[in-house]
């Protein structure tokens, strides 16, 4: 029984969210701030039993770590935002905020994305094993597997020419210039193709739980 009513009220729902598509309608809205009342609620419970409690309350109640003070101030202080007359002072705890996740993630950034692509990204032109590989087993695969790291080093080339904004992009420097900008499209293209791909799986996880679970058609 309740098995079958959380599968209507899944369907419900999901038929609302999708009305979008027609046109804005209440029962859009119903569904949109249902899911974000609900969102909001589910990440303040998780925050509280897993971030305040164990991390904070927990180590002040049995006297542990009295620098911790210091953190519930600044916490207490954001609270101020809904008081017009001493609203300002959130603005000190938001500041430390932002100055320490702003640093943590220039040293996050620099660790996991730039030096990997930056360590990806130098590479030997002509790869021996490639060379290797395709000498004992010609073949397509064999073939664009070697012609895989000139292609890297070639379009890494054509792109930083295109970033080399104090050289005038003419002739043969316009031409690599070019070149670069074609393979940065290919480049966006592939990652706005692979949202549109997670997109789709969505939709069809949605339609297929209409069909399966809902109507039984399947």
């Amino acid at each position: 029984m309740m098995d079958t009513l959380w599968i209507w009220i899944s369907a419900a729902l999901t038929l609302m969210i999708m009305s979008f598509l027609y046109k804005d309608n209440p029962f859009f809205k119903i569904a949109e701030h249902l899911f974000i009342g609900l969102a909001a609620g589910y990440v303040i419970a998780i925050q509280f039993f897993n971030v305040f409690k164990p991390n904070l309350w927990n180590p002040l109640v049995a006297g542990e770590n009295w620098w911790l003070l210091i953190p519930l101030t600044l916490g207490l202080m954001m609270f101020t935002r809904f008081f017009p007359k001493i609203a300002w002072i959130s603005r000190w705890p938001l500041a430390y905020m932002v100055g320490i996740y702003s640093g943590l993630a220039v040293i996050g950034f620099t660790e996991g994305d730039l030096m990997r692509q930056v360590q990806a990204s130098v590479v030997p032109p002509i790869s021996v094993e490639a060379l290797s590989g395709f000498a004992g087993n010609p073949g397509v695969l064999t073939a664009l597997n070697m012609t895989s790291n000139p292609i890297i080093v070639f379009g890494l080339i054509c792109i930083l020419i295109y970033f080399f904004f104090s050289l005038e992009h003419r002739g043969t420097a316009g031409f690599f210039a070019r070149v670069g900008t074609g393979l940065l499209m290919v480049g966006f293209g592939a990652g706005y193709g692979y949202t549109v791909m997670t997109r789709i799986a969505l939709l069809i996880d949605r339609f297929y739980f209409l069909i399966s679970d809902w109507l039984r058609i399947v």
